[in-house]
């Protein structure tokens, strides 16, 4: 039987629109707070034992400052919307996150370790490089979202919240056209075993009902098994799993001897780079990679080395 104190937060995190992954994560850690002060309910802690709580996640499991900051996140979004109780004059504040150059690659070593990827991998791979996208995005794509005559692949509710559209391109539409075919056989088999619905926000669930079992509504990277959707409960095809990509990705950056740490978002940086180099405007590559604010996407001009203009090194 779920607590009622954690479903009571669990409601303020829905109510305020928060995504399921972020949701997970603030109740992961409340969970873990009041776990290390033996089952105390937070109302009855306080300053002190929040203070506690970081040192020993510093301290002893020795985690980021990135991990320690959501930790401290889920803390006070719990006393302040669940408690109606305002954290001051806290010891320990959000830590300061190392600044850190990404890790890009060249456009050899991308087409090498796609060369080592296969069918729905290769795609999904190429889009990260072709098309700037996170790894979220690329696996949250729709049917609907991809418009051949013009192009361009639109992203739905993207980091922060935010659409946006991106180039597709040209080289990638016949495998997408062939991707789209294995989706609308997969769909028809689900139909045709009663089911077909695909996962939705709630939001859109109920405002188009059945309508969610129409073609268009389809993931482009279908899971191989129907599920239940964690909120709504129907059964649905959410997408592949980003564990089941990261996989095959780790195998082929093996295969192909590329002595760099490569994750799913090197490619995005990697697109970012390229285009730089290429001569595309800064302000361009912001808007395709969906950047609020250009310094953000001036971070690429350090890594290509634009930034020192025409400074040499003495040696030279």
């Amino acid at each position: 039987m779920p607590s009622p104190f954690i479903e009571s937060i669990r409601q303020e995190i829905r109510v305020r629109h928060y995504s399921l992954k972020t949701e997970k994560s603030y109740l992961f850690w409340i969970r873990q707070f009041i776990r290390y002060h033996n089952m105390n309910h937070p109302k009855d802690m306080s300053n002190s034992h929040i203070e506690t709580f970081l040192s020993y996640l510093a301290n002893e499991r020795k985690v980021s400052s990135a991990t320690q900051n959501q930790a401290l996140c889920a803390i006070i979004f719990m006393y302040r919307h669940v408690l109606k109780v305002e954290i001051q004059d806290l010891r320990y504040s959000f830590t300061k996150k190392p600044k850190r150059m990404p890790t890009v690659l060249t456009h050899e070593e991308a087409c090498l370790i796609l060369d080592n990827l296969n069918g729905q991998y290769w795609l999904l791979c190429a889009l990260l490089y072709g098309c700037g996208l996170r790894i979220n995005e690329a696996l949250g794509l729709r049917i609907k979202d991809l418009n051949f005559e013009n192009q361009t692949i639109y992203i739905f509710r993207g980091k922060g919240a935010k659409d946006r559209y991106t180039l597709l391109p040209t080289v990638l539409i016949t495998q997408l056209k062939n991707q789209i075919k294995v989706c609308l056989d997969l769909h028809k088999r689900d139909c045709e075993a009663g089911f077909g619905l695909t996962s939705l926000p709630s939001s859109l669930i109920k405002k188009y009902g059945n309508a969610a079992k129409d073609p268009f509504w389809q993931y482009l990277f279908p899971s191989t098994q129907r599920c239940l959707h964690p909120i709504d409960g129907y059964t649905c095809r959410h997408h592949l799993h980003e564990s089941a990509f990261r996989k095959q990705l780790r195998a082929a950056v093996k295969k192909s001897d590329i002595l760099k740490r490569v994750t799913a978002h090197t490619f995005r940086h990697s697109f970012a780079t390229q285009l730089l180099q290429s001569g595309s405007d800064i302000r361009t590559v912001q808007e395709l990679l969906g950047h609020s604010d250009v310094r953000t996407t001036e971070l690429y001009t350090h890594v290509i080395g634009r930034k020192f203009g025409f400074t040499k090194s003495p040696l030279d």
